[in-house]
């Protein structure tokens, strides 16, 4: 199991990819397979063998190329010394490298695959085996050779069911345009809801859009709360009325729209992307454009926190996202022994 070098696995805040990958690697372990984590940083999970790719995480920002590169290259030194069945691999530079190994590799897509990323993967054809997040990545690429479709999972228990809920709605994930943000603080505005703003802003283009855009609308609804570890978040998450997720990209999944109704949460969502997925409309939260969320908000409390976590459970569980990921280990493992 590799992993990108930005943040530890799990991660103590930010971190969809590692989240995933540490409860991965734990239902993996527990039903019974030897797992070998590279990673940066420290291993908190139950894998048998951890290698630190680096030593401590990447402090450069996320996507940094250089750093991602140099990082992929001893990494796969590191694989060329293992004896492995297959390697299941969450980095965009690490898949270069899939036409020389001796084994398979998986490669979870946690990108949206219109544009260059998509020509990326189709560059690397069928030396590796691709799986998407949702369905609407296959749409996306119908022509990409799929090896199968996972949703993400969450470790439910370290996520709290709270049936009440406090007064404010939230948004919770990086601070970038195509996230949203300033939408989902008007319409907290337009609604007289006041609105927590979580999430990570460090690197220059969250900074630019931040001062641009989310500083000039802080104050009598808005509240900047900074980045959230996951205490925090989880907190956040429970008490919140709702979630807003004003996508304006074709978003390929969306923790947090999961780890929300996990804590019995709704989630209010422009229909982009995976969202219409994940969401139940107006069981599970709101399938709406930007421009009707500040109804939804009002509407929020008609949503039933039981059916939120009932939805998580039955769709975000990691024993599924581990079997799914078994069955298409072994596909792989046997249509590359037959080559």
């Amino acid at each position: 199991m590799l992993t990108p070098p930005w943040f530890e696995v799990p991660p103590a805040g930010y971190g969809g990819i590692e989240n995933v990958v540490a409860g991965l690697v734990d239902q993996l372990v527990a039903r019974g397979h030897h797992v070998t984590l590279l990673s940066a940083g420290r291993d908190l999970t139950d894998a048998q063998r951890h290698v630190p790719v680096f030593a401590e995480t990447a402090q450069e920002p996320v996507g940094t190329g250089l750093v991602e590169t140099g990082y992929a290259a001893r990494a796969e030194a590191i694989l060329r010394d293992l004896e492995l069945d297959i390697i299941h691999d969450h980095t965009l530079a690490g898949v270069l490298s899939a036409p020389g190994r001796r084994v398979p590799t998986v490669h979870t897509v946690h990108n949206p695959v219109r544009g260059r990323f998509g020509d990326y993967l189709r560059a690397l054809g069928s030396t590796i085996d691709p799986v998407a997040i949702s369905r609407a990545q296959i749409t996306a690429a119908p022509d990409l050779p799929w090896a199968g479709c996972v949703l993400n999972g969450l470790d439910l228990s370290r996520f709290p069911y709270q049936p009440a809920k406090s007064d404010y709605v939230l948004f919770l994930g990086r601070i970038l345009p195509e996230k949203g943000t300033h939408l989902a603080i008007d319409a907290a505005a337009e609604a007289r809801v006041r609105i927590v703003v979580a999430g990570p802003c460090e690197d220059p283009r969250e900074q630019t859009y931040f001062d641009a855009e989310i500083r000039p609308r802080l104050g009598r609804y808005a509240e900047w709360f900074g980045p959230a570890d996951f205490a925090a978040k989880t907190k956040l998450l429970s008490s919140a009325r709702a979630v807003l997720c004003p996508f304006q990209w074709e978003e390929p999944f969306g923790l947090v729209v999961a780890e929300a109704m996990a804590c019995g949460t709704p989630v209010i969502a422009t229909p982009r992307g995976a969202a219409p997925e994940l969401i139940r409309n107006n069981v599970t939260g709101f399938l709406t454009p930007p421009g009707g969320m500040a109804q939804a908000i009002q509407q929020a409390a008609t949503i039933e926190p039981l059916a939120c976590r009932t939805h998580a459970e039955t769709t975000f569980g990691l024993d599924e996202m581990a079997r799914c990921y078994e069955r298409i280990y072994r596909n792989c493992i046997a249509c590359r022994g037959r080559g």
